[in-house]
């Protein structure tokens, strides 16, 4: 067996490089030797060692053992890994974006050129580099995932949307999708569609701030009506409905509005509204509104 080459000649990086570097250099070099796209012999071996060059030049502590011991350090059997098990102490080896698996007896003989246990980085590359590679792998691959964002409202609400996604291979340009996005979604969710899947992001509300699918909204009251009682306007993402403030409400009471949150995505039904009740203070007082309260305080 040939010796390993040097990881850093391996990503044609130095040693001093920063981490944007070799991310950089990784990336250039797995869309180069990715087999999908390069027919070459030894296209799968390259890929390997350029994957397994990044999982340890990425990972700060890696690095710094690589750096002191070489190659010896991640050997069967070295540090606190017991003979027999992979390079970091377990038959898992994680190289960058693709997470792959390996056995230590190595390829067989008309098997899988990574191992018997190799998990396909290929299945997850798309969704990584945002292309369309293999197409005969696709039955086998996830769908790609592609991001969008989305106002609060939008979300809570559901909308329609028409969005570009990549046709077919990198290069190939796109091809508008019309799509439409289901009531109650929250930032991360994703959704798939029958290419693709898309990931949520749901840009906040300077109004509405949500908890699963109840909603918290702040409103502020005056001292009077703290005091006092009364009925007050309060905003929900449907529209403005009147609420009653009972006498000697204190700050931060929440007074809850069944059935004013968020629809749920999956069933019927919606989550609560919130509202945070809190005092306003006056920063300026008129002569008489500061002998009124005077007198109360005296009272």
């Amino acid at each position: 067996m040939s010796a390993k080459r040097d990881y850093y000649e391996v990503l044609g990086v130095s040693k001093s490089a920063s981490a944007a570097e070799v991310k950089s250099a990784y990336r250039k070099l797995a869309l180069e030797w990715h087999p999908d796209r390069n027919k070459a012999a030894n296209a799968n071996e390259k890929f390997k060692e350029i994957n397994e060059a990044y999982a340890v030049l990425s990972d700060p502590k890696k690095k710094e053992t690589y750096d002191q011991f070489g190659h010896a350090a991640f050997q069967p059997g070295a540090g606190a890994g017991a003979a027999g098990q992979g390079p970091f102490g377990g038959s898992g080896f994680g190289q960058g974006p693709f997470q792959y698996y390996y056995s230590s007896s190595g390829s067989q003989q008309g098997g899988n050129p990574f191992g018997s246990e190799f998990i396909d980085p290929f299945e997850i590359f798309e969704q990584f580099f945002g292309g369309g590679f293999g197409q005969g792998r696709q039955a086998r691959r996830p769908h790609p995932a592609y991001e969008i964002s989305i106002d609060f409202m939008d979300a809570v609400k559901g909308v329609t949307r028409e969005i570009h996604v990549p046709r077919g291979a990198a290069g190939e340009g796109s091809v508008r999708k019309t799509i439409k996005i289901p009531a109650g979604v929250d930032n991360g969710s994703r959704i798939r569609f029958d290419e693709f899947d898309l990931v949520l992001s749901v840009r906040p509300d300077k109004r509405f701030h949500r908890e699963g699918d109840d909603i918290v909204s702040e409103q502020e009251i005056p001292f009077s009506m703290a005091a006092l009682g009364g009925v007050l306007d309060v905003p929900t993402i449907d529209e403005s409905v009147k609420i009653r403030i009972q006498p000697g409400t204190q700050p931060g009471t929440l007074i809850r509005l069944r059935g004013k949150g968020v629809p749920h995505v999956r069933g019927s039904g919606r989550g609560d509204q919130y509202v945070k009740v809190q005092l306003k203070v006056p920063t300026h007082l008129s002569r008489r509104q500061r002998e009124l309260l005077e007198e109360l305080e005296s009272v």
